[in-house]
């Protein structure tokens, strides 16, 4: 399905039962695919979206340079369209500091972060390796291996068009402390012990900085820890939202 918004064609996925809307916002570079994993088991108790943010996958690219504000708003605006209110917002990376500025902003009925962002940070190149590897070992996702060969890792900024390196630097360069601190709802941080992305220091100080938030961390786990465990992680986000 696709909507348009603010010139930008979105594209997106709407499925699972029509109660306890679930809004999934994918990482830097990635696309619904790499949200289906955690999305599907939760169809029969929640109504679950999945879009491609603007600039990936298959929606296309905005007509200017956006700021993370802008994608929060873009979001806003699709969820007004159509119709859901009070959404539970499951981000990780990239989405997970889009949700951040989202819930400090909008009412979210629940937040889960899976290595998100919040100061600015610096990608040490291994990720990608790291990653690769692992998908290769997890039952059900070795499809998303070519996948992840094309989207994650240090090539992001060099295969980026102009537009999109431009959006790359305002979401890198961006502190929403200030932001985080005004978020009210329940919230879930699920994060890897060896994320060489986001390091795990800043889920601990996520919770410090949310009142009512906890932290699991997954050891032996990269920036993709909720893909690398992905059973583990169905289960605790089953918990969660019950």
């Amino acid at each position: 399905m696709e909507i348009k918004i603010r010139d930008v064609d979105i594209h997106y996925v709407r499925y699972g039962v029509k109660k306890n809307p679930i809004v999934f916002l994918h990482g830097w570079g990635q696309n619904i695919e790499m949200m289906q994993p955690i999305a599907d088991p939760l169809q029969d108790s929640h109504e679950i979206i999945i879009l491609d943010l603007p600039g990936y996958g298959e929606s296309s690219e905005p007509t200017f340079d956006f700021t993370v504000q802008d994608y929060v708003d873009c979001i806003h605006e699709f969820l007004g369209q159509l119709k859901i209110e009070n959404p539970i917002l499951i981000g990780h990376s990239f989405g997970g500091k889009i949700s951040l500025l989202y819930a400090s902003q909008y009412p979210v009925s629940k937040l889960i972060l899976f290595g998100s962002p919040f100061k600015k940070e610096i990608t040490k190149l291994s990720l990608k390796t790291k990653t690769l590897k692992t998908l290769k070992k997890i039952p059900g996702l070795n499809k998303l291996e070519q996948f992840a060969k094309k989207h994650i890792g240090s090539t992001d900024y060099r295969n980026a068009s102009p537009r999109m390196r431009a959006i790359l630097v305002n979401t890198v360069n961006l502190d929403i402390t200030e932001n985080v601190k005004k978020i009210k709802c329940p919230t879930l941080i699920i994060w890897g012990d060896l994320d060489e992305a986001v390091p795990v220091e800043r889920a601990y100080e996520l919770e410090a900085l949310i009142p009512d938030s906890g932290v699991v961390v997954y050891e032996n786990a990269t920036h993709y820890a909720y893909l690398e465990y992905v059973g583990k992680t169905n289960s605790i986000l089953r918990n969660f939202l019950d």
